[in-house]
């Protein structure tokens, strides 16, 4: 079962929120095809776009953020672990910060250059600098292979992902969000532009599935209430993480966002916290151990 936030207004809504939004129904249109935002908190890169396509062309200007608020949870790791199986020589495609890799594994990073690598601890292997769709290996030279976080990255996750299983003589397993699921979290009502943008940028899990091919199951990854990778589902059960904008932009989706929605999101949700609205609706989730929402891990075997 994958629980959904309840989207039904409950009582009075005052006039900082936005209950056009809020209170819609299940049924979301696109997003605007091209969005042009102005960032005032960044420095000099003041300005993004997001064209409605996996790719982050903000992967490498969140460096500060996503050191600050990305950190590997062990217990996501061990599912990852699991899946990976007993592969050994194992690819990490996409491989960042180096966030939820085995350290036992012998671990070949790709990511190509003047993105998160630069960010990757010294003591962790160097990364090879190259692309997910073109990688520069034989045939079936991988015991196994991973993506974490990484597919809506890519210019092109089902051609990357064909390349991988390519290489991959053994299980390809890839931690992501089915985007089906996301607009379920209760940020949805407090910031429907940030979820809209992550629903659109995660490729659909059954196109990861057609492009892996052979035999593949699909794991709902329970976010555990004390999470410490920091992406918007880790706060679940702690809303006031949210109102931290350190927290915020450990999630990327919140830098193609205007300075408008962000400090509409932030009056509504510190309101609704000081009055008690939204521990009325969400506060089981304050002691709910685990939250199944839209994070999965995709695990395909030739």
């Amino acid at each position: 079962m994958y629980p959904a936030a309840r989207r039904e207004a409950e009582g009075a809504e005052d006039g900082r929120r936005t209950d056009r939004l809020r209170d819609r129904p299940h049924r979301h249109q696109a997003v605007t095809p091209l969005f042009l935002l102005i960032r005032r908190d960044r420095g000099p890169m003041n300005a993004r776009t997001y064209e409605g396509g996996a790719a982050d062309v903000g992967h490498t200007a969140d460096g500060p953020a996503l050191r600050t608020g990305r950190r590997p949870d062990p217990r996501i790791a061990r599912l990852v672990a699991e899946a990976l199986g007993g592969a050994r020589d194992v690819l990490n495609v996409g491989a960042g910060a180096g966030s939820h890799r085995r350290p036992a594994r012998a671990v070949r990073p790709v990511a190509p250059s003047g993105s998160a690598p630069a960010r990757r601890p010294a003591l962790l292997p160097r990364t090879v600098d190259a692309v997910a769709e073109d990688l520069p290996f034989p045939d079936g030279e991988f015991d196994g292979a991973m993506s974490l976080f990484s597919v809506h990255h890519w210019n092109d996750p089902a051609a990357g992902l064909r390349e991988v299983r390519r290489v991959t003589r053994g299980p390809v397993v890839v931690l992501t969000r089915a985007p089906e699921r996301v607009r379920d979290f209760w940020l949805y009502g407090y910031a429907p532009e940030v979820l809209d943008i992550e629903a659109r940028r995660h490729p659909p899990v059954r196109a990861l599935t057609a492009a892996l091919g052979g035999t593949v199951t699909v794991r709902t990854v329970p976010v555990p209430l004390d999470c410490t990778d920091g992406f918007d589902e880790a706060y679940y059960g702690r809303p006031e993480m949210l109102l931290e904008p350190a927290a915020r932009q450990a999630s990327s989706a919140w830098s193609f966002v205007n300075d408008g929605v962000r400090e509409r999101f932030d009056r509504a949700l510190r309101g609704d916290l000081a009055s008690g609205a939204w521990d009325r609706r969400f506060g089981h989730l304050r002691t709910r151990p685990a939250y199944e929402g839209s994070l999965v891990v995709v695990r395909a075997t030739p």
